[in-house]
């Protein structure tokens, strides 16, 4: 964690809104966060997590930090910064080196050229990696290795994860950003941030699936034995479920989207009154209580197959003994929880904030969690000018336990 005197800010520029919390460590407890600002806007200018209209989206940054300095009292020139949309993705990769010192000992120097030996990949020229994740280590015969650091050998080997972004997407995100004078300390993935903010150490090591679900897009990330296994974005949200409630519902999409937030749940066993009533614009709507609920668990149940399939890829499907945690503004729907409990076979649960001080009750809301899990990366990440060493230590004190998260340049 890095000087207790400085404040740090998590940017989260979502589908529907762009949110920012500014946080320091507790002067009273160097253990603990404290949340000293925080600020939300409305965002039109992006479409299932991709800049569509970079002003619009330059107007929301800069409403959200206006809100966040006036309440923290600090001026913000940078944050942390999500990275959205499917085009992100992850793929494994590894790199092995030869140990050329005299007594064949494993030094950080080795770590991060092995790290960086697996980094080399053939992308596509509109493709860059923005962060790697090393998952363990071999050494000569010896297998799952958590830091090889210390140890005596010959030949290193590294598995790791790597996270790739289509550049132009990238590009118009630092437009925005660069228009609204905010420099981008670090990127990084919408589901890594929440996980830092919603798991304990005993959830990262078991092996937990993060499902931060979100207005156009839901990001999940697999942590197992303390290492990122594996990232990726699917392009379903909040978003559809009101879509598809305005298509079946027949009706308009504000009509639909309040149907989705007061009346919409997935509670199972309960009885519910057949119909239903929404007052808007002087106008009452009527709608069966049956329609909603099947319409809402049509999507979600899809939205669920598709998280399935990403735990199939690396064979977890149903094999998660810390089950799934749900964050994100979807996540509130009624009986969620239960229903994913139903689909995926695992044990679930919404996400609860770590402990933190502060302001922390006013944002303590699933849909703010990235946004609390990006300021928390602030203290741990490498920020711009930092030399290699440093980014070697910092990163051993990030909770993912010896995991390099490093920006490629």
């Amino acid at each position: 964690m890095r000087d207790s005197g400085n404040s740090y800010v998590g940017l989260d520029i979502g589908t529907d809104k762009v949110r920012c919390v500014v946080g320091m460590v507790d002067s009273e407890d160097s253990s603990k966060i404290s949340i000293l600002g925080y600020g939300s806007s409305k965002n039109i200018g992006m479409r299932k997590g991709v800049v569509v209209h970079v002003a619009d989206v330059t107007d929301s940054i800069i409403s959200a930090i206006t809100e966040a300095e006036r309440l923290s009292g600090h001026p913000i020139h940078s944050a942390t910064v999500n990275i959205n949309g499917s085009h992100v993705l992850g793929l494994n990769s590894q790199g092995v080196i030869a140990i050329s010192s005299v007594n064949r000992e494993i030094t950080p120097e080795d770590r991060y050229r092995v790290e960086e030996a697996a980094s080399i990949i053939q992308l596509p020229p509109n493709r860059e990696i923005v962060q790697i994740f090393s998952k363990n280590y071999r050494l000569d015969s010896q297998e799952n290795i958590k830091d090889p650091v210390g140890m005596n050998g010959v030949r290193l080997e590294v598995d790791t994860h790597i996270v790739s972004v289509s550049t132009p997407n990238l590009k118009n995100l630092d437009n925005a950003l660069e228009k609204a004078q905010i420099t981008p300390t670090n990127h990084t993935v919408s589901s890594l941030a929440a996980a830092e903010a919603v798991l304990n150490r005993q959830q990262k090591e078991s092996g937990t699936l993060v499902l931060d679900i979100g207005a156009g897009t839901t990001n999940l990330v697999i942590i197992e034995d303390g290492e990122v296994q594996h990232i990726a974005v699917i392009p379903i949200g909040g978003i559809n479920i009101t879509n598809d409630l305005a298509i079946g519902l027949k009706t308009d999409l504000d009509v639909a989207e309040k149907v989705k937030t007061e009346f919409a749940s997935l509670k199972q066993g309960i009885i519910k009154k057949e119909t239903i009533k929404v007052s808007l614009r002087d106008q009452v709507h009527i709608f069966k209580t049956s329609d909603i609920d099947m319409i809402t668990e049509a999507r979600v149940e899809e939205l669920l197959e598709y998280a399935d399939d990403e735990l199939k890829k690396i064979s977890r499907s149903r094999k998660l003994p810390g089950g799934v945690v749900l964050v994100g503004g979807t996540s509130k729907l009624p009986g969620i929880a239960e229903f994913t409990r139903e689909k995926l076979q695992l044990a679930a649960r919404v996400g609860k904030l770590q402990s933190i001080s502060g302001l922390a009750d006013k944002i303590d809301d699933p849909s703010f969690y990235t946004c609390i899990g990006l300021m928390m990366l602030d203290m741990y990440l490498p920020h711009e000018g930092d030399n290699v060493n440093t980014k070697k230590i910092q990163s051993k004190t990030f909770d993912f336990a010896k995991t390099l998260l490093s920006k490629i340049k």
